[in-house]
């Protein structure tokens, strides 16, 4: 229940003593954005059973009628209206309402985290509303402008490139010496930068020199393939070539793929 309500009800989001490093003017905004919410928007829902005069009446959300005496929970901001107990939840994440604390926006009911989202951006990396008049937006979130760094060592990202790793950005030189595959052709790191071709789990560099025919090295980019042993082949009449060459002539070919030059050298 603990957990629910930190998450529904963020403390964050309305008092400020849990927002180190806000500017004199954020708080002054928070304060003022917290005070608007609880004026106009936040209620606690009534458990009570249906009354008389609300026999056969629908509940808000799913439709199904209630019946005199059945539970239902009623919001008083929202009028005479009755809910089912399991169908008073928030409109965006659907979670049951924790103690029946919600607030209402354009006759809908939201959970205090995603009903301040529509108003305010919230920053991926600490949670909190974002109140500056500037911010970062990345794969769909928003970031405040100090909290836009490297997952790994928190460099500052602000103006550089980054990869998203699980959700967070990260820096070239992070990702490509943590978290990139090698490839199976040539053996080095595919970078952030270079295109890549991956089949049944494996990674090659998706340039001519690497992704092709293991035995005839014609490039296999966009066109049908076939794999043994982890080789690629571009037919069936190569992979059995393949197979059927002797030890010291398979040697001598998987020496000649490893050491290929490649277009940049």
């Amino acid at each position: 229940r603990a957990r629910a309500l930190l998450q529904q009800l963020p403390p964050q989001d309305c008092d400020e003593r849990y927002c180190p490093g806000l500017a004199e003017e954020e708080k002054r905004q928070l304060r003022a954005f917290s005070a608007r919410r609880r004026r106009e928007a936040l209620g606690q829902g009534l458990a009570c059973p249906v009354p008389g005069p609300c026999h056969g009446c629908p509940c808000k959300k799913c439709g199904r009628r209630l019946n005199k005496g059945d539970p239902g929970v009623s919001a008083a901001r929202l009028g005479d209206q009755f809910w089912h107990p399991s169908c008073f939840s928030c409109h965006f994440c659907h979670q049951p309402l924790v103690d029946l604390i919600y607030f209402q926006q354009d006759g809908r009911i939201y959970c205090g985290r995603h009903h301040a989202e529509l108003f305010r951006p919230r920053c991926a990396s600490c949670d909190q509303l974002i109140f500056m008049e500037e911010c970062i937006e990345a794969e769909g979130r928003r970031w405040h402008l100090e909290h836009f760094c490297c997952l790994e060592c928190d460099a500052p990202l602000r103006g550089q490139r980054y990869v998203m790793k699980s959700g967070r950005p990260c820096c070239r030189g992070c990702f490509e010496s943590l978290f990139a595959e090698p490839c199976q052709a040539c053996g080095d790191p595919i970078g952030a930068d270079s295109e890549e071709a991956t089949h049944q789990g494996l990674h090659w560099h998706a340039r001519a020199s690497c992704f092709c025919c293991s035995l005839c090295r014609k490039p296999l980019r966009g066109q049908p393939l076939t794999s043994r042993r982890g080789r690629l082949f571009c037919s069936d009449t190569c992979s059995l070539g393949r197979d059927a060459s002797s030890t010291a002539s398979s040697d001598s070919s998987d020496s000649a793929f490893a050491s290929a030059p490649s277009p940049d050298s």
